[in-house]
């Protein structure tokens, strides 16, 4: 069991104290001075791991269950004895461009916090942290440690955002480019551009009815006074939604003006293509006609008929050449 826990520790007054090492009795001691509360963060605990956490805390079965397999929309669901908040960090690497998400599950209840973390996103060991500098918004509670991690995963999202934003003008410019050539990739990478902004999408915009109704009042175990941070955290929210759709319809017009560049270019290959092969045709026409073994042809036995056919010819394909280059197929 210590394996699958990160930290646990108990804060009175909004600041960390010594307390017993198995967190059945920190809970109880806890819950016995009143104004103290238990943190226990757990990453990656096993069914049989978390099955001693659930019957000592008094979770609901279902936020258990959902806790143990992730792949879980963001979500708020309120029981009897505890509320269950679900949030999703992202993690982006631009070398790649790609948006992995993890998971994090928030229990709060009487007296307690607990932290279930999924994947390698969102570490806690920075929240919590910066609360424990903090004893002023620590000392409101469990209702405190929601609203910071709550609010380091949305201030995350702003910054991914602003990444996926400079790497969209940087392909924007790309596409756009005077010399940029019509291949594949391009279009390949502007598609899979796209599916990390949907998984982005995914993270963010099911957070915004929990976190809206966090900001609003009649919510258990969430202290009244904590609604004007949510709402904060719910503005936040609210701009990188915002920035996402609009990320996500650039990306549809980029895509959409890439083809259509393409479909304009090979319609000027395809005119460049045929403009050469009808003045390979001329010469091709009367050599052919002239290569044909007749006795009685016409100019045959002319001295200056050789020249006058080559010159003919040759005629034809400048006049041809000076004619598709005016309407500008060559």
């Amino acid at each position: 069991m210590p394996a699958v826990i990160v930290d646990c520790a108990i804060y009175r007054g909004g600041r960390r104290t010594d307390g017993p090492a198995d967190f059945s009795d920190a809970l109880a001691e806890a819950r016995a001075e009143g104004d103290a509360f238990l943190w226990l963060g757990l990453h990656e605990a096993t069914e049989k791991e978390f099955a001693m956490v659930s019957s000592e805390f008094g979770l609901h079965p279902l936020a258990v269950e959902d806790a143990l397999h992730a792949h879980q929309r963001p979500k708020l669901e309120v029981y009897d004895d505890s509320l269950f908040v679900v949030l999703k960090p992202v993690v982006y690497e631009p070398q790649g461009d790609t948006v992995t998400t993890g998971e994090l599950m928030v229990f709060i209840g009487d007296s307690f916090v607990v932290t279930v973390r999924h994947g390698e996103g969102a570490p806690l060991a920075a929240v919590r942290a910066r609360l424990e500098a903090e004893p002023d918004v620590l000392k409101h509670g469990p209702t405190a440690v929601l609203y910071a991690v709550s609010d380091a995963i949305v201030d995350h999202y702003v910054e991914v955002a602003d990444e996926l934003q400079l790497d969209l003008e940087e392909l924007e410019a790309e596409v756009f480019a005077p010399d940029s050539g019509s291949s594949a990739p391009t279009a390949a990478r502007i598609y899979n551009f796209k599916r990390e902004v949907l998984e982005f999408r995914r993270a963010t915009g099911p957070l915004a009815a929990p976190v809206a109704r966090l900001a609003g009042a009649g919510v258990p175990f969430v202290h009244e006074h904590a609604q004007p941070f949510f709402r904060d955290v719910n503005d936040h929210l609210l701009h990188v939604n915002e920035q996402v759709d609009g990320l996500d319809r650039l990306l549809t017009d980029i895509l959409s003006a890439h083809l259509a560049q393409m479909g304009v270019r090979q319609n000027d290959d395809m005119r460049k293509i045929s403009a050469w092969a009808a003045m390979a045709a001329v010469p091709t026409m009367v050599a052919g006609i002239y290569g044909m073994n007749f006795k009685h042809m016409p100019e045959l036995r002319y001295v200056w008929a050789y020249p006058a056919v080559i010159a003919l010819m040759a005629v034809a394909v400048v006049g041809l050449h000076r004619q598709f280059k005016r309407r500008g197929w060559l």
